[in-house]
């Protein structure tokens, strides 16, 4: 069975299917800010997702982060570095990509499994 949560005309934001979760892709809260603080509230936004779907951070299965700018990728992965729990590193891929807004400097789509 496939279920779909927040679905609208274009996408979910979550789907759910045999104990598999994927969430769309993620963006910062605020895009005035730097990386730092979107990467933040970008990941805060994906705890959310995943809590609400019956999973955590801990369950995360794969990750595809989209970089506007290569030269913010320190910076980026110092603040997923402190964000994933130790030991629980998902399967991850990094590109750099043009964002839908100039504005948004970093992406990123999850797939988790249920807890």
């Amino acid at each position: 069975m496939i279920e779909r949560l927040e679905t609208g005309a274009r996408m979910s934001r979550i789907v759910k299917h045999n104990g598999t979760i994927y969430l769309c892709g993620q963006v910062c809260k605020d895009a005035t800010q730097g990386i730092k603080e979107q990467t933040e509230t970008m990941l805060e936004k994906v705890e959310a997702l995943l809590e609400q779907a019956g999973s955590d951070k801990e369950h995360m299965l794969s990750a595809t982060l989209y970089i506007k700018d290569m030269k913010d990728f320190s910076e980026m992965n110092a603040v997923w570095d402190s964000w994933v729990p130790e030991g629980h590193a998902p399967a991850r891929a990094c590109v750099e990509a043009s964002m839908a807004r100039d504005v948004l400097l970093v992406e990123i789509s999850v797939i988790a499994a249920e807890k």
